[in-house]
């Protein structure tokens, strides 16, 4: 399954289910020392970030590549929400004609396909940057005892492409999550989106991690990226 795919089939309980979402949200707009009034929100989803801003804006844009995500997000006469993609480069065409005091990505920028170019498409509408991706360090035990590689790029590969395209301050922040059985971790797996909608392990490999699995919380890693 394609990611957008799965983000868009879950995107009417994906509010029950992005509680670490939420909190990488709650932490770049705690770590925004101005109040932007022109903002781009890069991988919006269904509204997290705009819901937890506590000031008004002049124009709010967001971006998604899922219409069903977007439906969810909170509307307004000064927020524009836009279908698109990141990776797309036509996307930052269209919106380099415009001026943002802030550029915000909260938990999407992980599932670049190429990183480093979606890197440079941000640096180049010249703003400040507030971005939280997800590390590999995110389901570490997880993906240890299932004996797989993690999917996403580990902290120093992110730092190290980010110190290409932007004067920043980084910082990594690790949550965990806990669940009060295996299968209700596993369940949060499926519809929180952290996973991006990659199947890694088929249904017998599903059950016998389930049965064997030695922890009932999940390990998350972020690097916050701040210009």
């Amino acid at each position: 399954m394609r990611i957008h795919e799965e983000f868009s089939r879950y995107a009417s309980v994906y509010g029950e289910s992005n509680l670490i979402q939420v909190k990488v949200a709650q932490k770049l707009i705690a770590n925004t020392l101005t109040k932007p009034k022109r903002i781009l929100d890069l991988g919006c989803g269904s509204g997290a970030l705009y819901s937890l801003m506590d000031w008004e804006c002049e124009r709010f844009v967001g971006v998604d590549f899922s219409q069903e995500m977007l439906n969810h997000h909170p509307k307004s006469s000064n927020l524009e929400l836009l279908l698109g993609d990141f990776n797309t480069p036509s996307l930052f065409k269209n919106l380099c004609s415009e001026t943002f005091e802030r550029i915000y990505s909260a938990s999407a920028l992980q599932w670049s396909e190429d990183l480093n170019a979606v890197f440079q498409a941000i640096s180049g509408l010249k703003s400040p940057v507030s971005l939280a991706i997800f590390t590999s360090g995110t389901f570490k035990t997880l993906y240890e005892t299932a004996g797989l590689l993690p999917i996403l790029k580990s902290s120093e590969e992110i730092t190290e492409i980010a110190n290409l395209h932007f004067n920043a301050e980084y910082e990594i922040v690790r949550y965990v999550l806990e669940f009060d059985s295996v299968r209700e971790m596993f369940r949060y797996i499926k519809r929180s989106g952290v996973s991006g909608g990659r199947r890694v392990l088929d249904f017998a490999q599903t059950k016998r991690l389930m049965e064997t699995y030695p922890l009932a919380y999940l390990e998350f890693e972020v690097v916050f990226i701040t210009s």
